[in-house]
């Protein structure tokens, strides 16, 4: 070998041991969070962690630098163990050093730094760090990186590269249920994230009280009778009906009616101290509906349906139990919507909610027109249901068990037997030949 040849082999090695320092800063820093590089910051206090800290901060800061400086190194590899190859072996040293290359690269380059990095996080993120720092900091690398991107960003329809990475609703909800199962965080933990994220997608439709559950003061009450029905109910407003029964007024504070009663009020209209009322529609989010009541100082509103007409009640405590789960006070009677009976069969009430069932028995139950189960049974039947009428949906036999006037109050829920591959041909070429007939 000349003195060339000598060059060329310990630029090509030099450049390796570069490209294994690289990918493992590349794996390192991207699998380290700003929390995780903030307690090593605190815990250890050296410069390599502070430098880790301001890496992960800001991580469009190094990675456009570090993969550009990757792939300017992989392609002068290739290109100097090319003219090497050719210098001492020809035309087919070429070709053998372009697998000897692939395979030594991938292996020395890729595969074995970045798995290394990949089981020691914290020590690769730390022994790179402020080697990335320097890198990143060259202005001529930086000024290169920004012209590339600023070219994908032209040639890129969209929004390009401006925006950064994207992480969709369900992948998130995925990275979540998977540290659940790590024990990284707690089931409670979780359940509380999941409901936060789940939180931006809900209206008032999903959690109101319907209608007929509403308890409403009739137009001609006294405060007395008013603050017999706000006792016997438990409840500290009640909404009141206009003078044709057929709307709502107002809302009557039981507080109100107490301090009216004490004064020997007690026989006027309970009109004299029906404070006003919020009307929202039925598909106000529930996230936007909790902070006007935060702000308006409100804890109930009417929701309304598109015709005007009222549609049912939401309160502060409807909102804040989508996010903590059921608030059951000392004078709440618990009621449970979901009863698992001896035989494997689930006893539900109407107005159990689609996706709580979902979660319940896993399936995918639609529920693109209706939030209950009550609904699903009666549209899918498309007429008012008699006892014992059942249908079937995803692998579930629903069977209505209690029927009060037109409203569904209880359903029994039944899981079918899975169909054998072979019946399922069978009644397929039954039917096939049906239709030939």
């Amino acid at each position: 070998m000349s003195g060339t040849d000598i060059v060329l082999l310990l630029a090509i090695l030099v450049i390796l041991l570069v490209l294994i320092v690289l990918a493992i800063a590349e794996t390192g820093l991207n699998r380290i969070s700003q929390i995780k590089a903030q307690a090593l910051a605190d815990s250890t206090d050296s410069k390599a962690a502070h430098a880790l800290v301001k890496l992960v901060e800001q991580p469009e800061r190094f990675i456009n630098p570090l993969l550009v400086t990757v792939t300017v190194l992989q392609t002068a590899q290739a290109f100097l163990t090319t003219i090497l190859a050719d210098r001492l072996f020809g035309a087919w040293g070429v070709v053998g050093a372009f697998v000897i290359n692939v395979i030594v690269f991938f292996v020395m380059a890729e595969s074995m730094p970045k798995t290394w990095a990949v089981l020691h996080t914290e020590r690769a993120g730390l022994a790179t760090a402020r080697a990335t720092t320097w890198l990143v900091a060259f202005p001529p690398l930086r000024l290169v990186s920004r012209a590339l991107i600023g070219l994908t960003n032209v040639l890129l329809p969209g929004k390009g590269l401006k925006q950064g990475p994207f992480v969709s609703e369900q992948e998130l909800l995925g990275i979540v249920e998977a540290a659940a199962e790590d024990e990284v965080i707690e089931h409670e933990e979780r359940e509380l994230i999941e409901s936060i994220i789940e939180f931006g997608d809900t209206v008032a439709r999903e959690v109101m009280v319907p209608r007929p559950d509403m308890v409403i003061l009739p137009n001609e009450s006294t405060i007395s009778e008013a603050l017999d029905l706000a006792i016997a109910n438990g409840y500290s407003r009640l909404p009141v009906f206009g003078p044709d029964d057929s709307d709502v007024i107002g809302l009557a504070y039981t507080k109100d009616l107490i301090r009216s009663e004490r004064d020997g009020r007690g026989d006027l209209s309970a009109l004299d101290v029906t404070r006003p009322v919020r009307f929202i529609p039925e598909n106000k989010p529930v996230s936007r509906l909790m902070r006007e009541m935060q702000a308006g100082k409100f804890h109930l509103a009417i929701v309304a349906d598109e015709y005007g007409d009222v549609a049912g009640l939401i309160t502060l405590e409807d909102c804040l139990e989508e996010l903590v789960g059921e608030i059951v006070d000392e004078y709440d009677i618990e009621e449970h919507g979901i009863e698992r009976l001896p035989n494997g069969d689930y006893l539900v009430e109407g107005v159990t909610s689609i996706h709580d069932l979902n979660e319940l028995l896993d399936g995918a139950l639609p529920n693109d027109d209706w939030d209950t189960v009550g609904g699903l049974v009666f549209n899918t039947l498309e007429h008012v249901p008699h006892p014992g009428e059942s249908i079937d949906v995803d692998r579930w036999r629903f069977t209505t068990e209690e029927i009060e006037g037109r409203r569904i109050r209880r359903v029994r829920i039944h899981a079918l037997p899975e169909p054998e591959p072979d019946a399922a041909e069978a009644v397929e070429v039954t039917s096939t030949t049906d239709r030939h007939d």
